[in-house]
């Protein structure tokens, strides 16, 4: 994991976000979830949407060396953040891609500023009010114990344990070595402000209907075995936005871009060659 590569910009108020481009073509921003800053470097080593895109991956506020971040911080402030950053490098539009709280953060961009998004891919995005929200958060609630112990490396892993699975240690030191590291290093905003932002924010049927953009909602089949709502949340993606492309992508879990980047890839890049954003000759 190569942090001090990434380049810095500075926000108008103030704050330092660190971000990379790689690749050239439409832009292509990407939104990582929570605990994992690093979750799509995997996924920017693909050459199935580095050749066609210019992916923009940047470390949210509270991750990495990015600023630091207090609560509360509002997903609606995240995505502002998102849109400030491309105007910073003089992206007026761009592709959006989000994964989990990231997903949250893309569907807020597309409803705060609709024009900045020319199309969204919702990787498992974190619709936590869906009916079994509550046994997701009874399933992660000895994280938080652990966190107001003071054992910020027992809340990772009890956390990660279930959002990602028991043997995520397997796949995510080889994909993104340091990556567990980092997490516990950014525990104070994933537990201290980021899930209590989720909690908070809500994605309504209305909000839905708002949001005419081209959709992607991709979800891995393995995810049902960590937690019984992610069907939920591909229902009401499918029955709220219809025009949503949904794809399965077999042998994942909700680790999607770390677990099979290629496979990720290989959704998106047929996705993005239809919705250009310039027509090409």
């Amino acid at each position: 994991m190569v942090l001090q590569e990434f380049k810095q910009w500075l926000s108008p108020d103030g704050a330092v976000l660190e971000y990379d481009i790689v690749g050239t073509g439409d832009p292509v921003v990407l939104i990582h979830g929570a605990f994992l800053a690093e979750a799509y470097a995997p996924l920017c080593a693909e050459p199935a949407v580095t050749a066609a895109c210019r992916l923009v991956r940047y470390h949210r506020r509270g991750y990495a060396g990015s600023s630091r971040v207090s609560a509360p911080f509002s997903i609606e402030q995240q995505a502002a953040d998102c849109r400030a950053l491309l105007m910073g490098l003089d992206i007026e539009r761009a592709h959006v891609v989000g994964h989990s709280s990231g997903g949250a953060i893309a569907l807020q961009l597309a409803l705060d500023a609709p024009d900045v998004v020319h199309s969204l891919i919702l990787l498992e995005p974190a619709l936590l009010d869906v009916p079994s929200g509550s046994v997701f958060m009874d399933a992660v609630a000895p994280s938080f114990q652990s966190f107001a112990a003071g054992d910020k490396q027992e809340a990772v892993d009890s956390f990660l344990r279930v959002a990602i699975g028991p043997r995520y240690r397997g796949f995510l030191d080889e994909l993104i070595p340091g990556g567990y590291a980092q997490a516990v290093a950014d525990v104070d905003t994933v537990l201290g402000v980021e899930l209590p932002s989720i909690g908070e924010w809500r994605f309504t049927r209305k909000d839905a209907q708002r949001i005419t953009q081209p959709v992607l909602a991709v979800f891995g089949s393995e995810s049902v075995k960590d937690w019984v709502g992610w069907p939920e949340i591909q229902n009401r993606v499918q029955e709220w936005m219809p025009q949503a492309e949904t794809f399965v992508l077999a042998g994942a879990n909700h680790a999607l871009q770390e677990m099979d980047p290629h496979g990720v890839a290989a959704a998106m890049a047929p996705f993005l060659a239809r919705h250009p954003m310039f027509q090409r000759a």
